[in-house]
């Protein structure tokens, strides 16, 4: 004995979905925009017939559960001698949470002869097995952040409008972030470091950044006597022969020659300057200094009077070069016959001046790295927007872009403690912008990134006048 008999009764006491109250609020649900369970319940709540006529199934469905508790144990007391006992399923109660979802599949899921089961989580209908298809347009969700302001009013389905912070796109509401840089400044050229490594050894032309060697002081291919300090440097002079890039050094390398017997040692300062102006605008490049690569040294001939001398900064410490400036002095190599310990002299501090030194020669100077494409007039065009924007929201969107481009720069800053602005050098040399201009464009792009979500702002120390 299965109870059927009994259990038809609460079947029938628990269509909720069939009362006219219940049919009413179903046609009365906007469906200009989706309807969530929270959403539902809350229309639900708010209805006082369907309220009062669910009270009056709930206080009936009570009393018929009473009295089906009685007729069971009534069984059971007649069945103790049977040789089977009897099994009874009674129907539960379903929750107002049931009501609220089976709302959500006959507004969503309605689409064929027996509507399917919505599920929320997934905003998709599980159909009945012998049908194919259920399923109805959904319409767009509101609410904040990604979710839509407003559903189209042609396409209920798509979003209409979104909330600050995010843009329309395709029907959806995404995320206002700046779009890609490529048009202003490629950034995306990375060399592995084995790569780099490689082509190095191979001194591959290929990764040869070429520039202007410029020297009072000595030339290439020529001995000269290094007593004294040498200045050379390398320079692009891209604002006149190359104003559509950028260029990036990941390594620097010299050919040093000595006299044979010589006991000169080199010593290079090395200073980076990365878009332009003048020697004071330069950072010192700290080489051996904390994890800061140190040179290293190749022979060229078997007689070792010629070394590649090489720093290589790799992706780690890569960064802009306009021009790098290279100091040389020498000093002597000695060893101190007392402690066994190498030491070195000044080259005037020698107590026998008629001592010959050597001499030394520097075959080529070379900086190895790439070069990136840079439009300067598409950068001043988004400057421009910020006080004409061209449309609606184009001036969020330029300085979203022009935030974005600062960051990415600057991420290519010289080791230390705090980031150097390069953003800053890039406005006032490649741009040509003048000092008033770049300080406003810094405290716009400041206020404007204070106010995004997560904001994320760093000290940056001042390299360009």
């Amino acid at each position: 004995m299965d109870g059927r008999g009994w259990s038809q009764g609460l079947k029938d006491s628990r269509k909720v979905s069939e009362l006219e109250e219940f049919q009413v609020l179903l046609k009365r649900l906007p469906d200009d925009r989706f309807l969530n369970s929270t959403a539902i319940s809350q229309f639900w709540a708010m209805d006082t017939s369907l309220q009062h006529r669910y009270q009056q199934l709930g206080a009936s469905l009570k009393v018929l559960f009473k009295k089906t508790h009685r007729i069971v144990r009534r069984l059971f007391n007649l069945c103790k001698r049977c040789h089977r006992q009897p099994r009874f399923r009674l129907p539960k109660e379903r929750s107002l949470s049931y009501w609220w979802n089976r709302i959500q599949s006959l507004l969503y899921c309605g689409e064929s002869t027996f509507p399917g089961t919505f599920l929320e989580q997934s905003h998709s209908c599980t159909c009945p097995y012998d049908q194919s298809s259920c399923q109805g347009p959904i319409p767009c969700a509101l609410g904040e952040g990604p979710a839509c302001a407003r559903c189209a009013p042609d396409n209920s389905t798509r979003c209409g409008s979104c909330n600050p912070g995010y843009v329309l796109a395709q029907g959806l509401c995404r995320p206002e972030v700046a779009e890609s840089l490529e048009n202003f400044l490629g950034l995306e050229t990375d060399l592995q470091d084995l790569e780099l490594k490689y082509l190095l050894q191979k001194q591959d032309s290929r990764i040869e950044v070429h520039s202007i060697f410029i020297s009072n002081d000595m030339r290439l291919g020529s001995w000269f006597d290094p007593s004294w300090r040498k200045r050379m440097l390398l320079t692009l002079k891209s604002n006149k022969y190359k104003p559509g890039l950028v260029h990036v050094m990941l390594a620097l390398s010299l050919q040093i020659c000595l006299t044979k017997n010589s006991t000169l040692e080199p010593v290079m300062a090395i200073y980076v300057n990365p878009f332009g102006g003048s020697h004071s605008e330069s950072w010192f490049m700290p080489v051996n200094e904390g994890s800061f690569p140190d040179w290293e040294r190749t022979n060229v001939d078997a007689a070792a009077q010629c070394q590649n001398w090489t720093v290589t900064l790799g992706n780690r410490w890569k960064t802009f070069f306009e021009t790098v400036h290279v100091y040389l002095r020498s000093r002597i190599k000695s060893l101190d016959d007392s402690s066994n310990e190498t030491i070195y002299y000044e080259p005037l501090e020698m107590t026998d001046p008629s001592k010959n030194l050597g001499y030394m020669k520097i075959n080529t100077l070379q900086v190895f790295g790439y070069s990136l494409p840079f439009d300067p007039d598409a950068i001043r065009d988004l400057i421009l927007q910020l006080d004409y924007p061209y449309t609606q929201g184009s001036q969020d969107s330029a300085l979203l872009q022009l935030i974005e481009l600062r960051d990415r720069v600057n991420q290519l800053s010289p080791p230390g403690k705090v980031r150097l602005d390069l953003f800053s050098c890039l406005l006032r040399h490649r741009l040509k912008l003048a000092n008033n201009e770049v300080g406003r464009i810094q405290s716009s792009l400041r206020a404007f990134n204070s106010k995004l979500p997560n904001p994320v702002e760093y000290e940056t120390g001042k390299l360009c006048s």
